[in-house]
């Protein structure tokens, strides 16, 4: 589902940027004196890649490619947004509705933020209907009828009201008591929201749209939890939730910090997956744990937000000098300028695309490696690519996947599962697996 709160999307980011830390080329292809003579790793890629119908080939890739113009116009009606706010002066007038409520200029920035993130989400809800119902209907990849998307978009914006007005506050509080340095201490600020939503999400945010309960004991359960101890996550509980009342996609996280840790499947992954690939699937999640990504992440994004803030202050000075006076922003410290600032980071944002899809690429490879490490499931995890592949292209070149992806291609991650398999498992290994198993494989 295609969230639309502001924090809580740029935190999902943090997991994303942190990769240019670590390098995952060298987890990729684990070598083994035991490795397998006979097995090919490419066959056994060209088969499973076989096993896709060229409609579903061609519905993949037009849904996948269809979201490249998406991201185009996502910015461009931002942009479009924040020009009819300033340029028509309703953000002006915005503030001076607050400033004739209160003389308090806390709560003016207050009243402003909830005037603001209301009429920025009915103007753009057309848009989001259809990017998010409409378009997810045509390709089969929602359960959700337009009362229960609606919903959901309304309990978005509840959220976004007391995250966004809150983190307004504080930063026009910062850019009032520190006009000089804002954009250093202001990004501070929103790096601590940042981390608490992070922190508060997986128990607090999560549940207001999906229902969590203990998954149902089974062998697979107690797998999970034994996956989970191998690998030193303080994880007790496995849960499921109810993603099918929305979606047809598979998913699960490993969440958690300071020493917490809480294990998510959605019951998609539970109902059409096999158990090797729900194991797969956990040990790439567990892998995000482990290796520290999210602490690694607020670093990362750290330095993003600094340079990104920095930025903005730069620019928000040369345009409002040009045309602060016809749309009655009178400085930085004007909340009237919120529509200036952040058309400013999105632009700054959109500009960075290609590197941050690169980084988060590696990391999720970093991940696919410790998860077949971790759960030993390569066929399990060659199938968790195929079911991404109902709407990610599988395929791409080599220049589109640089730009436009944000995980390795399903090609990629099959191949590397294959190579996995037949540098980790001997011949015999093989057969056996591949007789318990079946895979669509080749040398059974």
């Amino acid at each position: 589902m295609n969230r639309k709160i502001p924090l809580a999307i740029v935190a999902l980011a943090l997991i994303a940027l942190l990769g240019c830390m670590q390098s995952a080329s060298a987890a990729d292809t684990p070598s083994s004196a035991a490795a397998s003579v006979h097995f090919d790793a490419d066959a056994a890629t060209a088969a499973y890649l076989a096993t896709m119908t060229p409609a579903a080939r061609a519905r993949s890739d037009a849904y996948f490619e269809g979201g490249y113009w998406l991201m185009l116009w996502d910015f461009l009606i931002g942009l479009l947004v924040a020009w009819a706010l300033l340029g028509w002066r309703l953000s002006a007038r915005m503030r001076d509705f607050g400033a004739r409520l209160t003389p308090f200029r806390w709560a003016q920035t207050a009243l402003y933020a909830i005037q603001y993130f209301v009429l920025t989400t009915i103007l753009t809800l057309p848009w989001a209907a259809y990017e998010g119902y409409v378009r997810e209907r045509q390709y089969g990849m929602s359960n959700q009828g337009l009362g229960s998307w609606l919903g959901d978009e309304a309990k978005e914006l509840i959220i976004t009201l007391i995250f966004g007005t809150l983190a307004a506050v504080a930063i026009y509080a910062v850019i009032r008591k520190l006009p000089k340095t804002w954009w250093l201490w202001g990004s501070a600020v929103a790096l601590l929201f940042l981390i608490f939503q992070i922190a508060i999400g997986p128990t607090y945010l999560e549940p207001v749209f999906n229902k969590f309960y203990p998954l149902a004991e089974s062998p697979l359960k107690q797998r999970i939890l034994s996956l989970a101890r191998a690998n030193g996550i303080p994880a007790e509980q496995v849960y499921e939730f109810d993603a099918s009342k929305q979606t047809t996609k598979m998913s699960a996280h490993v969440s958690g910090m300071a020493g917490s840790a809480q294990i998510s499947l959605n019951d998609n992954l539970i109902n059409r997956a096999s158990p090797e690939e729900v194991e797969a699937v956990l040990g790439h999640e567990m892998g995000h744990y482990v290796l520290n990504h999210v602490y690694k992440g607020v670093l990362a994004l750290g330095v993003l937000i600094v340079i990104g803030f920095a930025l903005m202050a730069w620019a928000f000075g040369r345009v409002t000098l040009k045309f602060g006076e016809r749309w009655g922003v009178r400085d930085v410290a004007d909340v009237a300028g919120l529509p200036l600032l952040v058309a400013l980071f999105s632009i700054y944002g959109f500009a960075l695309t290609p590197l941050s899809n690169t980084i988060t690429r590696s990391i999720e490879a970093e991940a696919d490696a410790f998860g077949l490490n971790a759960a030993r499931q390569p066929d399990g995890a060659a199938q968790a690519a195929l079911h991404l592949a109902e709407y990610r292209k599988m395929q791409p070149g080599a220049l589109e996947e640089v730009i436009f992806f944000d995980h390795p291609s399903g090609w990629n991650r099959i191949h590397r599962a294959m190579v996995w398999k037949a540098e980790n498992l001997s011949a015999a290994d093989i057969a056996a697996y591949d007789a318990l198993h079946h895979p669509p494989g080749v040398d059974r």
